[in-house]
């Protein structure tokens, strides 16, 4: 199966900040959301939540189509979940589009290497 991260792709990243004291309900009550990307065309998501500022969230979803997108941000099942969770994250929400030039995991440096130790 190819990975979604095969050539150039596009992604769409929405940075999160939970009002104060509401970064635990957001990451539980948002996660579902973000993952039912997936049922709306998108190849791969996340929901990350930073560590440094645990009221700083970004979602990344990446999908072939903006259309698929709108599809998805736009659906009743996530607006009811915005709509939900109102008044415990910050707006406006202000989703923006990226193009993936390079990518590459450790993984592809290794399979490139012959695995032998060279004598020093």
């Amino acid at each position: 199966m190819p990975s979604p991260f095969d050539g150039r792709f596009k992604m769409v990243i929405i940075n999160w900040v939970a009002n104060p004291f509401r970064g635990d309900r957001l990451e539980e009550e948002w996660r579902p959301a973000a993952e039912a990307a997936t049922r709306y065309g998108a190849k791969a998501w996340a929901f990350i939540r930073s560590t440094d500022d645990p009221l700083s969230f970004t979602q990344v979803a990446l999908f072939d189509k903006k259309m698929d997108f709108d599809r998805y941000w736009l659906s009743d099942e996530i607006a009811e979940a915005r709509a939900r969770i109102g008044g415990i994250y910050q707006v406006p929400l202000l989703p923006t589009w990226y193009e993936s030039v390079g990518l590459g995991v450790v993984s592809d440096q290794i399979n490139g290497a012959n695995g032998s130790e060279e004598a020093a």
